[in-house]
């Protein structure tokens, strides 16, 4: 991390609907009554951990779609007059005639990207991805579309989005493992989350670990049983573009996330 990012923290605003969002918000500004999902057995392995709410300049919820029209004339009625100066905007679950316009909004307010999520394809198909990619570069912001909002990654070309996950520590996650045997098995003693899935499912995957062994079958079962009851957020459609539902694809992401730790993992003597 730079000085000026030092002295600059990246700051964030949400225009949102829906819970995913909101799930979002909570894990980065570390809710101490958020994960429940260890009940009696939550031993608070992220509290206190970190915060990220100084970063959150605003979270603002539009109507659901539902609610509104299916075709939108004049977008700008049911957006926000103004925003407050942040860098980067994570749009998720708005409608689609809104979606198109806020480019426009961001480029008013001065902000310098767009992170928008597809956790489930028919909010954002292939036709509005491209819309909407293609409005953000006509203005000059950066743009993503990470599916799910756990495969972003750092690119050389969107250095907003690029401080977003080296910064905040959220995007692809990655962990780090250290090793025990017991008797003729080897299993995970330890795990240290480095970067979280923005929905914050890597600390709940990453505490169902401890103890596991590191046989495959045994390993990649508590893996998907994990990430299936915190739970992951994505959608259980195949979606045409990948021929798959995008939960598999969260799914296929941590474990490879666990793989790469265990290949660096810390072994006893």
């Amino acid at each position: 991390m730079n000085a000026d990012s030092q002295q600059n923290p990246l700051t964030l605003a949400f225009i949102y609907t829906g819970e995913f969002a909101e799930k979002v918000i909570r894990n980065l500004i570390n809710d101490p009554s958020f994960c429940k999902t260890c009940g009696l057995y939550c031993d608070h392995c992220k509290y206190d951990v970190y915060s990220h709410v100084r970063n959150i300049r605003a979270a603002i919820q539009l109507p659901d779609s539902s609610q509104l029209p299916a075709f939108i004339d004049d977008p700008e009625k049911h957006l926000p007059t103004k925003l407050p100066k942040a860098d980067l905007c994570i749009a998720s679950g708005i409608h689609k005639d809104l979606l198109l316009e806020l480019p426009h909004l961001l480029e008013a307010a001065e902000m310098k990207g767009l992170i928008i999520p597809i956790e489930d394809f028919t909010e954002v198909p292939i036709g509005l991805k491209r819309q909407t990619s293609e409005i953000c570069q006509e203005l000059g912001l950066e743009s993503s579309f990470p599916k799910p909002f756990c495969s972003l990654e750092p690119s050389h070309d969107k250095p907003t989005i690029s401080r977003f996950v080296k910064e905040l520590k959220i995007g692809r996650p990655h962990l780090e493992i250290t090793l025990d045997q017991k008797k003729t098995d080897e299993v995970i003693q330890s795990t240290i989350v480095k970067q979280s899935a923005p929905c914050g499912s890597t600390w709940y995957i990453a505490r169902k670990l401890l103890n596991v062994s590191t046989e495959q079958t045994r390993l990649y079962d508590a893996i998907a049983k994990a990430h299936h009851s915190y739970p992951c957020t994505a959608t259980m459609a195949v979606d045409p573009e990948i021929d798959e539902p995008i939960l598999h694809l969260g799914g296929f992401i941590i474990r490879e996330a666990v793989e790469k730790a265990l290949q660096n993992a810390e072994r006893p003597p």
